[in-house]
């Protein structure tokens, strides 16, 4: 995978805003209605993250959840990362 330059991250993250960049990574936070939502929501991530084989970084704190993407060994932000992202945003609007 190719990284993108910060001109491209910028231009794909006006169709994504509730990520935002920090350094190599792009991230978002989810709050669930409760745990039990918020580990679905992890659930249909996790099959997702399989799909594509690309994994986000995620943190559960109780129904909330910080989802951090990037493309480790491209050493940044790829077009995976931000089409992961699209999914994710996907899945958190169904369980709203």
């Amino acid at each position: 995978m190719n990284l993108l330059d910060d001109s491209t991250v910028r231009d794909r993250l006006t169709g994504l805003p509730e990520w935002r960049r920090e350094g190599d990574e792009i991230r978002r936070t989810v709050t669930a209605t409760d745990f039990p939502t918020a580990i679905r929501v992890v659930d249909e991530i996790a099959v997702e993250a399989e799909k594509l084989n690309h994994h986000p970084d995620i943190d559960i704190r109780w129904r909330t959840l910080h989802l951090v993407l990037s493309t480790h060994d491209a050493g940044g932000l790829t077009e995976l990362d931000f089409t992961l992202a699209a999914r994710i945003d996907e899945i958190a609007a169904s369980h709203a």
